[in-house]
């Protein structure tokens, strides 16, 4: 007589097959796009039946949202959101290094749900907008408290900020051969030098 598995080693097979899936549809939508992009192809590279898939992501759409929690997972345990905006955008390159996948991933899904009817706009909408909101914030205080310039407005030049990041990101994803990391430690450089309140002569 056979014993029956621990259920604790069936969640776990069941969460490592999942995490398969999600790697192979980050690998296949940055190479592929998300339009050219099946569940089939992603089934048949994860090495699970289509019912298999189906089990864990009950739609496209869905598998897709669940790539966009990947990211957001991702920079919620390595953005400190409250912490010094220019130390922030100097360490953003070093998200390319440890999760090429979800760069790629991400930028892909931005650039292929930009019109209104687009299945992931509404998300990546909020999404952007709420990393604005956060920039924004982070130079209001840093201007409250003198550290930085108060005479630009900083809703707009959070706008500048976040566009140049993922411009930055797009353009690597490109040309690896961009020193991404380096043009984000001089980004931030230039941004210390701009903030920076004029002294008394």
């Amino acid at each position: 007589m056979t014993s029956a598995r621990p259920y604790a080693t069936l969640l776990a097979k069941g969460e490592d097959r999942k995490q398969r899936i999600l790697e192979v549809a980050q690998r296949l939508v940055t190479r592929n796009g998300w339009r050219n992009t099946t569940l089939s192809q992603i089934a048949k590279e994860a090495g699970v039946s289509a019912a298999g898939l189906l089990h864990h992501f009950e739609s496209k759409e869905q598998l897709l949202h669940a790539v966009v929690d990947a990211r957001d997972a991702d920079d919620d345990a390595h953005a400190d959101r409250s912490g010094d905006l220019l130390e922030e955008i100097a360490r953003a390159g070093e998200r390319a290094e440890r999760a090429p996948e979800l760069v790629g991933t991400y930028s892909v899904l931005l650039v292929e749900n930009l019109m209104p009817d687009a299945p992931l706009h509404d998300r990546l909408l909020a999404r952007q907008q709420a990393a604005i909101q956060i920039v924004t914030s982070l130079i209001r205080r840093g201007q409250e408290s003198g550290r930085y310039r108060n005479d630009f407005d900083a809703a707009t030049k959070a706008v500048q900020i976040v566009s140049l990041v993922n411009g930055l990101e797009i353009t690597w994803l490109l040309d690896q051969s961009v020193p991404l990391r380096e043009a984000l430690r001089e980004y931030a450089n230039s941004l210390a030098k701009e903030f920076a309140p004029d002294t008394p002569s």
